[in-house]
């Protein structure tokens, strides 16, 4: 039977944080909310010129700031990250290798747009022409990678568009690899910074080669369109890209401290404005945003009481690390509440969703994460089962 759902409150005072250690009740048990402590003032978001954008915590996908962020758009040479990231999906998977040699085809080399200036008829090792895809913003580059994985570009798509089912990007669909104009291929702001994000956190090894400035191919030298690679020594990545359909549009991203920030402008005027508008993000950003780590992972957070089994003892935490983001010093008025809507008997398993735990600041819930058993309870023998109920019972009828 379903344990009523029991809630336990906390201030967060100090961090890393607890909750403060009481049985197991149905009832809530509330705690003293602190006084508001280096209250910060944030102004609105600064006016960006852009058809639609995003500012994102990357660690937590908190979003700081946006507009129209689900209008599909033409997303031009952004595209190339889906190209890129599936690259180095097969990489990671060990079925393609930095070292391999491409085939470079008459439709690779005939492409059109941006060039990484590949010959037909010649082999380019794979690291090359993700530099070319990543810093030249290549088309030929691209169209080579696509028929290299799959086929063609057409099949390539199809891998694309599952990918971007995958990744939860419910308004993008691509028709190329490219980016190259098309009724039906388009993206939108939130959904190009759910895949920046996901660059950034399981590919580690190769999101250096998003921050590089140039790269010189067939005595040719070219330099990352991306201007905040100079500008700004925070930012180390990730896309730009342009058509007259699309406008100038970037994807960005930049750390400082412990924080991660990723950015995303569609439409915006020239290439000055797509740098000089994702600047007045990112700094909006950082001057009254901060990101804290609250919890780690597979800290016990509580141990509760389990009915029937080998062990008397669950302890249960979390299954990731916790971090929120938060305006600047605000870290001492944050609540915590974990709610446990499991029955309380065995068999447990380790990782076994228990219930939920809740960030908030003041009336605002910031995180909300699953609360998971940490070890796993057997179901117990004959007697103690017995025993557990003859307990359940006498506390039941005081």
């Amino acid at each position: 039977m379903l344990n009523t759902v029991r809630t336990l409150s906390a201030s967060f005072l100090t961090v890393p944080l607890l909750f403060s250690a009481v049985g197991v009740h149905a009832e809530t048990v509330p705690l003293p909310t602190p006084a508001p402590v280096n209250q910060v003032m944030v102004p609105a978001a600064p006016d960006i010129a852009a058809k639609s954008y995003i500012l994102m915590e990357a660690t937590t996908g908190q979003i700081l700031v946006a507009s129209n962020e689900h209008e599909r758009l033409p997303p031009a040479s952004l595209t190339k990250l889906m190209t890129a990231y599936i690259a180095e999906s097969e990489m990671d998977r060990g079925r393609l290798k930095p070292n391999d040699l491409v085939n470079i085809s008459v439709n690779a080399w005939k492409t059109g747009g941006s060039r990484m200036f590949v010959r037909e008829g010649t082999q380019v090792p794979v690291m090359d022409l993700m530099r070319g895809i990543v810093i030249q913003s290549g088309n030929d580059a691209t169209v080579a990678m696509a028929e290299h994985i799959a086929g063609s570009e057409d099949a390539f798509a199809d891998l694309m568009n599952q990918m971007a089912q995958r990744l939860g990007m419910k308004d993008t669909h691509f028709m190329n690899p490219t980016g190259l104009p098309h009724p039906n291929h388009y993206s939108s702001a939130y959904d190009m910074a759910i895949l920046a994000r996901d660059i950034i956190q399981n590919y580690p090894d190769h999101y250096a080669l998003y921050a590089e400035k140039e790269f010189t191919y067939n005595n040719i030298r070219q330099p990352n369109r991306n201007l905040l690679l100079d500008r700004d020594p925070s930012v180390d990545g990730l896309k730009t890209g342009h058509t007259d359909e699309a406008g100038y549009c970037l994807v960005a991203s930049a750390k400082r401290d412990n924080t991660r920030l990723i950015g995303v402008e569609f439409g915006t005027d020239s290439i000055q404005a797509r740098a000089q508008e994702m600047q007045k993000l990112l700094a909006y950003g950082y001057r009254y945003y901060e990101t804290q780590h609250l919890y780690d992972a597979k800290q016990s957070l509580q141990s509760l009481r389990i009915w029937g089994g080998d062990v008397d003892q669950l302890s249960v935490g979390l299954a990731t690390p916790l971090n929120v983001v938060i305006p600047r010093g605000q870290g001492a008025n944050l609540q915590a509440s974990l709610e446990v809507n499991h029955a309380l008997e065995a068999p447990i398993a380790e990782g076994e969703q228990m219930g939920t735990v809740s960030i908030k600041l003041g009336d605002q819930v910031v995180r909300q994460v699953p609360l998971v058993a940490l070890n796993k309870v057997e179901e117990g023998g004959f007697f103690k089962r017995m025993s557990d109920s003859v307990i359940r019972k006498v506390q039941g009828w005081l």
